[in-house]
Protein backbone atom coordinates (compact mmCIF):
# COMPACT_ATOMS: atom_id res chain seq x y z
CA UNK A 1 0.00 0.00 0.00
CA UNK A 2 1.33 3.63 -0.98
CA UNK A 3 1.04 6.66 0.50
CA UNK A 4 0.67 9.90 -1.27
CA UNK A 5 3.55 12.59 -0.73
CA UNK A 6 3.91 16.25 -1.19
CA UNK A 7 3.23 19.50 1.25
CA UNK A 8 1.12 19.57 3.89
CA UNK A 9 -1.13 21.84 2.06
CA UNK A 10 -0.94 21.60 -1.95
CA UNK A 11 0.67 25.30 -1.97
CA UNK A 12 -2.99 26.70 -2.16
CA UNK A 13 -2.14 28.98 0.68
CA UNK A 14 -1.43 32.69 -0.68
CA UNK A 15 -1.19 35.86 1.46
CA UNK A 16 -4.93 36.70 0.60
CA UNK A 17 -6.36 33.03 2.15
CA UNK A 18 -5.85 34.74 5.65
CA UNK A 19 -8.49 37.06 5.04
CA UNK A 20 -10.93 33.96 4.65
CA UNK A 21 -10.73 31.78 7.94
CA UNK A 22 -12.39 28.74 6.08
CA UNK A 23 -9.53 28.92 3.34
CA UNK A 24 -6.92 28.59 5.64
CA UNK A 25 -9.49 25.45 7.83
CA UNK A 26 -9.49 23.32 4.87
CA UNK A 27 -5.79 24.03 3.58
CA UNK A 28 -4.75 22.65 6.95
CA UNK A 29 -6.97 20.45 8.62
CA UNK A 30 -7.54 18.65 5.22
CA UNK A 31 -4.11 18.50 3.49
CA UNK A 32 -3.28 17.57 0.13
CA UNK A 33 -1.70 13.87 1.36
CA UNK A 34 -5.38 12.99 2.64
CA UNK A 35 -7.01 10.46 0.23
CA UNK A 36 -9.80 11.37 -1.90
CA UNK A 37 -13.07 9.32 -1.48
CA UNK A 38 -13.23 6.06 -3.52
CA UNK A 39 -16.47 7.32 -5.08
CA UNK A 40 -19.33 9.45 -5.06
CA UNK A 41 -21.72 7.76 -2.88
CA UNK A 42 -19.07 7.09 -0.41
CA UNK A 43 -18.35 11.10 0.12
CA UNK A 44 -22.02 11.80 0.58
CA UNK A 45 -22.32 9.62 3.15
CA UNK A 46 -19.63 11.18 5.23
CA UNK A 47 -21.27 14.49 4.69
CA UNK A 48 -24.70 12.87 6.55
CA UNK A 49 -22.44 11.45 9.19
CA UNK A 50 -20.66 14.71 9.84
CA UNK A 51 -24.11 16.63 9.55
CA UNK A 52 -26.19 14.44 11.45
CA UNK A 53 -23.38 14.75 14.33
CA UNK A 54 -23.39 17.92 14.21
CA UNK A 55 -27.19 18.33 14.64
CA UNK A 56 -27.51 15.71 16.92
CA UNK A 57 -25.10 17.17 18.92
CA UNK A 58 -25.28 20.69 18.67
CA UNK A 59 -29.06 21.41 17.59
CA UNK A 60 -30.25 18.90 20.35
CA UNK A 61 -27.86 20.67 23.62
CA UNK A 62 -29.00 23.87 22.34
CA UNK A 63 -32.69 23.17 22.04
CA UNK A 64 -32.86 21.12 25.63
CA UNK A 65 -31.05 23.78 27.31
CA UNK A 66 -33.21 26.19 26.32
CA UNK A 67 -30.49 28.65 23.98
CA UNK A 68 -27.30 29.02 23.03
CA UNK A 69 -24.11 30.20 25.60
CA UNK A 70 -20.93 30.45 24.15
CA UNK A 71 -19.25 30.36 27.51
CA UNK A 72 -20.75 26.58 27.68
CA UNK A 73 -19.60 26.45 24.42
CA UNK A 74 -16.12 27.03 24.92
CA UNK A 75 -16.05 24.64 27.58
CA UNK A 76 -17.58 21.66 25.62
CA UNK A 77 -14.68 22.05 23.42
CA UNK A 78 -12.13 22.19 25.46
CA UNK A 79 -13.53 18.87 26.71
CA UNK A 80 -14.00 17.21 23.28
CA UNK A 81 -10.57 17.84 22.36
CA UNK A 82 -9.62 16.20 25.67
CA UNK A 83 -11.68 13.26 24.60
CA UNK A 84 -10.10 13.26 21.15
CA UNK A 85 -6.88 13.52 22.75
CA UNK A 86 -6.91 10.25 24.59
CA UNK A 87 -10.21 7.95 22.50
CA UNK A 88 -8.11 8.44 18.81
CA UNK A 89 -4.50 7.15 19.94
CA UNK A 90 -6.47 4.28 22.30
CA UNK A 91 -8.63 3.31 19.15
CA UNK A 92 -5.99 3.19 16.54
CA UNK A 93 -3.34 1.43 18.91
CA UNK A 94 -6.49 -1.19 19.21
CA UNK A 95 -6.72 -1.83 15.75
CA UNK A 96 -2.70 -1.68 15.53
CA UNK A 97 -2.62 -4.82 17.98
CA UNK A 98 -5.11 -6.53 15.89
CA UNK A 99 -3.37 -6.10 12.65
CA UNK A 100 -0.07 -7.38 13.79
CA UNK A 101 -1.51 -10.27 15.50
CA UNK A 102 -2.75 -11.01 11.90
CA UNK A 103 0.32 -11.02 10.39
CA UNK A 104 0.23 -9.77 7.12
CA UNK A 105 1.83 -6.71 8.12
CA UNK A 106 3.88 -4.72 11.39
CA UNK A 107 3.43 -1.64 12.97
CA UNK A 108 6.51 -0.21 11.30
CA UNK A 109 4.84 -0.04 7.38
CA UNK A 110 1.91 2.48 8.78
CA UNK A 111 4.99 4.69 10.81
CA UNK A 112 4.61 7.45 8.04
CA UNK A 113 0.87 8.20 7.75
CA UNK A 114 0.52 7.28 11.38
CA UNK A 115 2.85 10.29 12.43
CA UNK A 116 1.34 12.88 9.87
CA UNK A 117 -2.16 11.99 11.49
CA UNK A 118 -0.75 12.58 15.25
CA UNK A 119 0.39 15.75 13.50
CA UNK A 120 -2.65 16.69 12.58
CA UNK A 121 -4.49 15.74 15.57
CA UNK A 122 -2.13 17.63 18.05
CA UNK A 123 -2.97 20.77 15.75
CA UNK A 124 -6.26 20.82 15.73
CA UNK A 125 -6.65 20.54 19.31
CA UNK A 126 -3.51 23.17 20.03
CA UNK A 127 -5.62 25.59 18.01
CA UNK A 128 -9.45 24.72 19.99
CA UNK A 129 -7.26 25.15 23.06
CA UNK A 130 -5.80 28.18 21.72
CA UNK A 131 -8.69 29.63 20.85
CA UNK A 132 -10.81 29.05 24.10
CA UNK A 133 -7.99 30.35 26.17
CA UNK A 134 -7.77 33.88 24.02
CA UNK A 135 -11.43 34.41 24.93
CA UNK A 136 -10.85 33.83 28.37
CA UNK A 137 -8.16 36.08 28.75
CA UNK A 138 -9.91 38.84 26.60
CA UNK A 139 -11.00 40.65 29.30
CA UNK A 140 -8.28 40.92 31.61
CA UNK A 141 -6.12 43.10 29.13
CA UNK A 142 -8.12 46.48 28.73
CA UNK A 143 -10.62 47.69 26.78
CA UNK A 144 -8.09 48.25 23.71
CA UNK A 145 -6.47 45.06 24.41
CA UNK A 146 -10.29 43.53 24.52
CA UNK A 147 -10.86 44.82 20.81
CA UNK A 148 -8.15 43.16 19.23
CA UNK A 149 -8.29 40.26 20.95
CA UNK A 150 -11.60 39.55 20.18
CA UNK A 151 -10.94 40.26 16.17
CA UNK A 152 -8.36 37.18 17.14
CA UNK A 153 -10.53 35.19 18.52
CA UNK A 154 -13.36 35.65 16.30
CA UNK A 155 -10.70 34.88 13.24
CA UNK A 156 -9.98 31.65 15.03
CA UNK A 157 -13.14 30.81 16.16
CA UNK A 158 -14.13 30.74 12.58
CA UNK A 159 -10.87 28.91 11.81
CA UNK A 160 -11.73 26.11 14.38
CA UNK A 161 -14.96 25.70 13.48
CA UNK A 162 -14.41 25.46 10.02
CA UNK A 163 -11.24 23.01 10.75
CA UNK A 164 -13.40 20.83 13.20
CA UNK A 165 -16.08 20.73 9.85
CA UNK A 166 -12.77 18.75 8.09
CA UNK A 167 -12.13 17.23 10.66
CA UNK A 168 -15.28 15.25 11.04
CA UNK A 169 -15.08 14.31 7.74
CA UNK A 170 -11.66 12.66 7.15
CA UNK A 171 -11.31 12.51 11.34
CA UNK A 172 -7.38 13.27 11.47
CA UNK A 173 -6.63 12.00 8.18
CA UNK A 174 -6.60 8.45 8.94
CA UNK A 175 -8.15 6.98 5.72
CA UNK A 176 -4.14 7.65 4.75
CA UNK A 177 -3.78 4.63 6.77
CA UNK A 178 -6.71 2.82 6.40
CA UNK A 179 -10.23 3.66 4.69
CA UNK A 180 -12.34 2.33 7.73
CA UNK A 181 -10.18 4.22 10.39
CA UNK A 182 -12.66 7.40 10.23
CA UNK A 183 -15.89 5.87 10.06
CA UNK A 184 -15.17 4.09 13.01
CA UNK A 185 -13.08 6.74 14.82
CA UNK A 186 -16.28 9.06 14.54
CA UNK A 187 -18.67 6.20 16.38
CA UNK A 188 -16.60 5.22 18.72
CA UNK A 189 -15.82 8.97 19.65
CA UNK A 190 -19.57 9.82 19.68
CA UNK A 191 -20.25 7.14 21.95
CA UNK A 192 -17.38 7.91 24.67
CA UNK A 193 -18.99 11.22 24.37
CA UNK A 194 -22.39 10.14 25.38
CA UNK A 195 -21.78 7.71 27.67
CA UNK A 196 -20.23 9.45 31.03
CA UNK A 197 -23.88 11.30 30.61
CA UNK A 198 -26.07 7.94 30.81
CA UNK A 199 -23.39 6.65 33.88
CA UNK A 200 -23.64 10.36 35.93
CA UNK A 201 -27.32 10.73 35.40
CA UNK A 202 -27.12 13.96 33.63
CA UNK A 203 -30.09 14.08 31.26
CA UNK A 204 -30.19 17.99 31.81
CA UNK A 205 -33.25 18.19 33.40
CA UNK A 206 -35.60 15.58 31.13
CA UNK A 207 -37.36 12.51 31.72
CA UNK A 208 -35.85 9.33 31.84
CA UNK A 209 -37.17 8.41 28.75
CA UNK A 210 -36.67 11.74 26.91
CA UNK A 211 -33.03 12.15 28.09
CA UNK A 212 -32.12 8.94 27.17
CA UNK A 213 -33.67 9.65 23.67
CA UNK A 214 -31.27 12.81 23.32
CA UNK A 215 -28.24 11.72 24.79
CA UNK A 216 -27.84 8.50 22.01
CA UNK A 217 -29.19 10.40 19.91
CA UNK A 218 -26.02 11.42 18.03
CA UNK A 219 -24.06 8.14 18.73
CA UNK A 220 -26.94 5.70 17.38
CA UNK A 221 -27.33 8.29 14.35
CA UNK A 222 -23.52 8.14 13.55
CA UNK A 223 -22.82 4.68 14.30
CA UNK A 224 -25.85 3.56 11.75
CA UNK A 225 -24.44 6.15 9.06
CA UNK A 226 -20.41 4.67 10.24
CA UNK A 227 -21.63 1.26 9.54
CA UNK A 228 -23.37 1.76 5.97
CA UNK A 229 -20.27 3.45 5.03
CA UNK A 230 -17.89 0.49 5.76
CA UNK A 231 -20.28 -1.61 4.02
CA UNK A 232 -20.26 0.40 1.19
CA UNK A 233 -16.45 -0.22 1.32
CA UNK A 234 -16.37 -4.00 1.75
CA UNK A 235 -19.09 -4.50 -0.80
CA UNK A 236 -17.49 -2.52 -3.28
CA UNK A 237 -13.98 -2.15 -2.89
CA UNK A 238 -13.01 -5.61 -0.99
CA UNK A 239 -11.68 -2.83 2.18
CA UNK A 240 -12.18 -4.39 5.39
CA UNK A 241 -11.69 -3.47 8.88
CA UNK A 242 -9.54 -6.32 9.86
CA UNK A 243 -7.28 -6.30 7.09
CA UNK A 244 -3.90 -5.02 7.37
CA UNK A 245 -3.43 -1.51 5.17
CA UNK A 246 -0.38 -3.41 3.66
CA UNK A 247 -2.67 -6.23 2.02
CA UNK A 248 -5.03 -4.00 0.15
CA UNK A 249 -4.31 -2.64 -3.04
CA UNK A 250 -3.61 1.16 -3.95
CA UNK A 251 -6.99 2.55 -4.42
CA UNK A 252 -7.41 4.60 -7.63
CA UNK A 253 -8.72 8.15 -7.22
CA UNK A 254 -12.11 9.19 -8.24
CA UNK A 255 -13.27 9.09 -12.08
CA UNK A 256 -13.08 13.04 -13.47
CA UNK A 257 -16.59 13.84 -14.81
CA UNK A 258 -16.92 15.29 -18.45
CA UNK A 259 -14.88 18.37 -19.27
CA UNK A 260 -17.02 21.53 -19.51
CA UNK A 261 -17.93 22.69 -22.04
CA UNK A 262 -16.44 26.83 -22.03
CA UNK A 263 -18.98 29.14 -22.57
CA UNK A 264 -19.18 31.14 -26.18
CA UNK A 265 -17.09 34.60 -26.55
CA UNK A 266 -18.70 37.43 -25.96
CA UNK A 267 -18.92 38.69 -29.39
CA UNK A 268 -20.78 35.54 -30.80
CA UNK A 269 -24.17 36.65 -31.78
CA UNK A 270 -27.06 34.78 -30.16
CA UNK A 271 -24.07 32.20 -28.79
CA UNK A 272 -23.25 31.12 -32.23
CA UNK A 273 -19.68 30.08 -32.97
CA UNK A 274 -18.93 29.01 -36.23
CA UNK A 275 -17.07 25.95 -36.49
CA UNK A 276 -13.31 26.45 -36.16
CA UNK A 277 -10.70 25.44 -38.50
CA UNK A 278 -11.13 24.94 -42.51
CA UNK A 279 -14.85 24.32 -42.86
CA UNK A 280 -13.93 22.72 -46.36
CA UNK A 281 -11.55 19.77 -44.30
CA UNK A 282 -7.95 18.99 -44.72
CA UNK A 283 -6.64 18.91 -48.10
CA UNK A 284 -4.92 15.51 -48.51
CA UNK A 285 -0.70 15.62 -48.37
CA UNK A 286 0.59 16.29 -51.67
CA UNK A 287 -0.81 16.61 -55.11
CA UNK A 288 -4.79 17.15 -54.45
CA UNK A 289 -5.07 16.07 -58.19
CA UNK A 290 -3.47 12.79 -57.36
CA UNK A 291 -0.14 11.41 -58.67
CA UNK A 292 0.62 11.38 -62.43
CA UNK A 293 1.25 7.73 -63.97
CA UNK A 294 4.55 7.23 -64.03
CA UNK A 295 6.59 7.27 -67.47
CA UNK A 296 5.10 8.82 -71.07
CA UNK A 297 1.85 9.40 -70.96
CA UNK A 298 1.63 9.53 -74.85
CA UNK A 299 3.60 5.90 -75.12
CA UNK A 300 7.05 5.01 -75.94
CA UNK A 301 8.77 6.79 -78.68
CA UNK A 302 9.96 5.08 -81.32
CA UNK A 303 12.96 6.13 -83.65
CA UNK A 304 12.45 8.67 -85.86
CA UNK A 305 9.23 9.47 -84.05
CA UNK A 306 9.89 11.92 -81.69
CA UNK A 307 6.10 11.85 -80.36
CA UNK A 308 5.84 8.08 -79.89
CA UNK A 309 2.97 5.94 -81.01
CA UNK A 310 -0.19 6.87 -79.16
CA UNK A 311 -0.70 4.10 -77.20
CA UNK A 312 -4.34 3.07 -79.47
CA UNK A 313 -2.77 3.58 -82.55
CA UNK A 314 -3.43 6.38 -84.83
CA UNK A 315 -6.51 6.15 -87.46
CA UNK A 316 -4.57 8.49 -89.66
CA UNK A 317 -1.67 6.71 -89.78
CA UNK A 318 -0.79 3.63 -92.48
CA UNK A 319 0.90 0.91 -91.37
CA UNK A 320 4.08 0.47 -90.31
CA UNK A 321 5.38 1.09 -93.80
CA UNK A 322 7.14 4.31 -94.80
CA UNK A 323 4.51 5.78 -96.75
CA UNK A 324 6.45 7.52 -98.78
CA UNK A 325 8.85 4.05 -99.99
CA UNK A 326 8.44 3.65 -103.47
CA UNK A 327 5.41 1.41 -104.75
CA UNK A 328 5.29 -1.28 -107.78
CA UNK A 329 2.89 0.21 -110.80
CA UNK A 330 -0.49 -1.07 -110.36
CA UNK A 331 -0.42 -4.03 -112.13
CA UNK A 332 -3.54 -6.51 -111.92
CA UNK A 333 -3.20 -10.17 -112.79
CA UNK A 334 -4.25 -11.46 -115.87
CA UNK A 335 -7.60 -13.28 -115.63
CA UNK A 336 -7.19 -17.04 -116.17
CA UNK A 337 -7.71 -18.16 -120.03
CA UNK A 338 -11.01 -18.92 -120.99
CA UNK A 339 -11.68 -22.93 -120.60
CA UNK A 340 -14.78 -24.50 -121.45
CA UNK A 341 -15.38 -27.58 -119.64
Amino acid sequence: MTYPQGSWTGGTLTARSFLKPHHVARAVFHPAWIPQSLDPSVDALKKVRVIAGAVAGFGVYTFVEGGFAFDEMLDNAATACLVLLFITPLTVGVMLYLWQRSGAGTVAQLKEPLLRSLKLLLLFIGSALGTVLIFQLGGSLGMLGTMLVSVVGLWMAFFVIAGAYRISGNFFGTAVVHRCLPPLLAAVTTWLMAIPDLVTGDLHGLSLAMGVFFILGAPVTVTAIAMLEMGRLKSRYGIRLADHPAVLSPMPGPTPGPTPTPPPPSYAPNGFVPPQGNPYGTPPQGNPYGTPPQGNPYGTPQQGNPYGTPPYGSPYTPGPQNPYAPQPPYNPPAPPPYNPQ
